[in-house]
């Protein structure tokens, strides 16, 4: 069973009253220039300065060779994922820093030291094509698992090449499927066809820059043949379609994203699309004969209505007839949300939060009935689930970790807590002297906000503990505790406190939590950020000189706003692969896909609201901010780094001295392309973070 895939979308809206004209001159926009030679240049000297701080600190260097030791940790868990008789996965260690796409028995997989069998060397194809490729999906064609469209990316874009890769002579297909390099999605309809959406040419994307027309593609014809399903409009997201198929039953659907959240759900029967008549806020999936559905809004159907965040499941034929009594496998409460799905043969396994801590439940469709039985899991942490064989049996394959516990890789079965463990990752840094604990804060607007707290157990409440918050708040992803040895290296075991904040605007529990800090409200997830770090210091596990605030991407944008609305509550912040310039953000990149989250700059009466947090905008000369890092990468093709050149250039310019500035050249959103990149570039983080935060008694060695 493969659920519907959930496309980044945003609708861009048309006839609204344009503001470029109001905008005030932007004297950084030529460093939106990704690759001119003046952006270039400066990005290089900007990267310089920064390698001249570092230079000189050992504790850099010994830092960022620990991080690569566990990175390339030949211990570390192998994820595995069964196509047909074998189990395959991707590894990358010092040897192979690019990667290898391996396969061996799940039997052999038990020993201690399997023996793996190469599949495809990303390594030995870079290396053969002069190109700088980094692997990125692989899309396998069931159930015979003998055919595979390998996505491979430049450098670590988003944009990708597809080629049909034969699993049974490890080879390259000649004069197989092929499309050169694009934003794209995929799937296998049947044996020689595929269901294609990528860039067809002029006027094929939609103004997020992603396709905008899906075909089906027959094997033996040009690209240019394939027969087109469903356009979307340029003011959509993106289309996709996608072939699913449970217990011998084949689904073919069709989306047309509307918006981030909104999309159109179609089936394809034959040549013919029929419109599900399910929320355009709702997921949709098949088990056997039922289809699944999880509702992203309330949803009344006559006397009947369905919770936003449950999940509901009707027979699909009577649907189609005209029944809507769906059977709730699901239905939150204020402190639980739903967050995915899992199919075995006969077992639909429900996944779901109880204030941030994990929960599994197993239902079972049986004489017409659903039936359910609670998995016992561990009281926190992060749990991963796949099937090991949708269509074969009902075991499926449970990883667990949380802040201290290292991952622990089990194969179960679904009807019984049997459990075997296959794997277990070794530990990284003694956690015993360390606690997690969960703490609530009150934010401005009274709502209680959760956050985790990693600490020495013996921790001394003086306001001198270095602590590096950090949060997200976005696009209903939820912050949930699982192992890191890199930050138990970097941080844990130098004394230093760890924070994550469950701020609004994520999915920690479910859509109200994330719908409450949507557009115009989007003040609340920064409120709730500034309402932990005041915890903190209120509780006196810390003070402003020794924290930190850190995050990526919307989480990037989650920094800059700290830095600029609360410069007293904290000493450093780390603002990585970021948006910050929430005025043109929708005209840079993938950027108009997330209006959706934030709202259109360039409608005035929203504009209105943004330009109040955008941190572009909000930073001044004369005011004394936090030391600040802004990191990124050059071959970002989602979140342009044009937001992190032209603010640390606008707060240079103003006169702020204490701006860092990397820029990684290669890497994509993920910021790195291999190990040693991600090594270095988490060892400049966290160097200048412990720098900038150190107890009082240890002088600053970077300024």
């Amino acid at each position: 069973m493969k659920p519907q895939l959930s496309l980044l979308t945003t609708l861009c809206m048309l006839g609204v009253t344009s503001i470029a004209a109001a905008q005030t001159t932007d004297s950084q926009q030529w460093l939106e220039d990704v690759t001119g030679e003046k952006a270039l240049n400066w990005v290089k000297a900007q990267n310089q300065v920064t390698r001249n701080k570092l230079d000189n600190d050992a504790g850099f260097k010994q830092l960022r060779s620990d991080l690569q030791v566990i990175l390339n940790s030949k211990d570390r868990i192998p994820g595995i994922r069964k196509m047909g008789d074998a189990v395959y996965n991707f590894w990358t260690d010092a040897e192979h820093p690019r990667g290898i796409w391996r396969k061996t028995s799940l039997e052999e997989y038990r020993k201690p030291q399997p023996k793996w069998e190469t599949v495809l060397d990303i390594g030995a194809l870079a290396a053969a094509e002069n190109e700088n490729w980094v692997f990125k999906n692989s899309n396998c064609r069931e159930p015979a698992f003998d055919r595979c469209l390998i996505e491979l990316s430049r450098g670590g874009a988003d944009a990708v090449t597809m080629r049909e890769f034969d699993l049974n002579t490890k080879t390259f297909v000649k004069d197989g499927f092929s499309l050169p390099e694009a934003k794209m999605s995929l799937d296998w309809r049947d044996k020689d066809s595929l269901f294609v959406a990528t860039d067809f040419g002029a006027g094929s994307l939609t103004d997020s820059g992603y396709a905008r027309i899906v075909k089906l593609w027959k094997r033996g014809t040009p690209i240019s043949a394939a027969k087109t399903i469903l356009e979307g409009k340029k003011t959509d997201m993106a289309v996709s379609a996608q072939s699913t198929q449970h217990g011998g039953i084949q689904h073919n659907l069709v989306h047309r994203q509307i918006t981030f959240y909104t999309a159109e759900n179609f089936l394809l029967e034959g040549d013919q699309l029929k419109k599900l008549d399910i929320p355009e806020k709702s997921g949709v999936a098949f088990f056997s004969t039922q289809m699944i559905v999880t509702p992203r809004e309330a949803w009344k159907i006559g006397e009947k209505t369905y919770t936003s965040g449950s999940v509901l499941a009707i027979d699909f034929e009577a649907f189609q007839h005209g029944d809507r009594q769906f059977t709730t496998l699901f239905e939150p409460t204020d402190s639980t949300s739903f967050t995915g799905l899992t199919a075995t043969k006969n077992y639909l396994l429900v996944q779901s939060l109880n204030n941030v801590k994990s929960h599994l439940q197993e239902w079972k469709f049986a004489d017409g009935k659903w039936v359910s039985r609670q998995v016992q899991l561990p009281t926190m942490g992060a749990v991963g689930i796949s099937a090991v064989d949708t269509e074969g049996n009902d075991d499926y394959f449970l990883s667990y970790s949380d802040y201290l516990t290292p991952s622990v890789y089990l194969l179960a079965h679904a009807g019984n807590d049997t459990r075997e463990q296959l794997k277990s990752a070794p530990a990284f840094f003694d956690a015993s002297p360390y606690e997690t604990v969960q703490q609530f804060a009150t934010s401005a607007d009274g709502t209680k906000v959760p956050y985790f707290v990693v600490k020495r157990k013996d921790v001394k409440y003086d306001g001198n503990n270095p602590t590096l918050l950090y949060g997200y708040g976005g696009f209903q992803i939820s912050m949930t505790p699982s192992y890191s040895g890199a930050l138990g290296k970097t941080w844990l075991e130098k004394g230093g406190v760890y924070v994550v904040a469950n701020i609004r605007g994520g999915g920690e529990f479910g859509p109200r939590w994330h719908q409450a800090a949507l557009k115009e409200n989007r003040q609340r997830a920064y409120d709730d950020f500034a309402a932990v770090a005041n915890s903190l210091i209120t509780s006196k596990i810390t003070s402003p000189r020794h924290l930190g605030a850190m995050g990526g991407s919307n989480g990037g944008l989650l920094a800059g706003v700290a830095l600029t609305q609360h410069p007293d509550l904290f000493n450093a912040v780390v603002s990585q692969v970021p948006l910050l310039d929430m005025q043109r953000y929708n005209q840079l990149l993938a950027g108009a896909s997330w209006m959706g989250e934030y709202g259109n700059p360039d409608v005035p009466q929203e504009w209105a609201y943004i330009q109040r947090y955008s941190p572009y905008h909000n930073v001044k000369a004369g005011v004394r901010y936090p030391n600040v890092l802004f990191i990124t990468s050059t071959r970002d093709d989602r979140v342009h780094p044009g937001h992190a050149r032209k603010m640390a250039a606008k707060m240079l310019d103003q006169g702020h001295k204490n701006v860092w500035y990397y820029e990684n050249i290669e890497g994509g959103h993920g910021g790195a392309a291999n190990n040693e990149q991600r090594a270095d570039m988490s060892a400049i983080t966290y160097s200048f973070l412990w720098n900038m935060l150190k107890r009082d008694n240890e002088a600053n060695a970077i300024h």
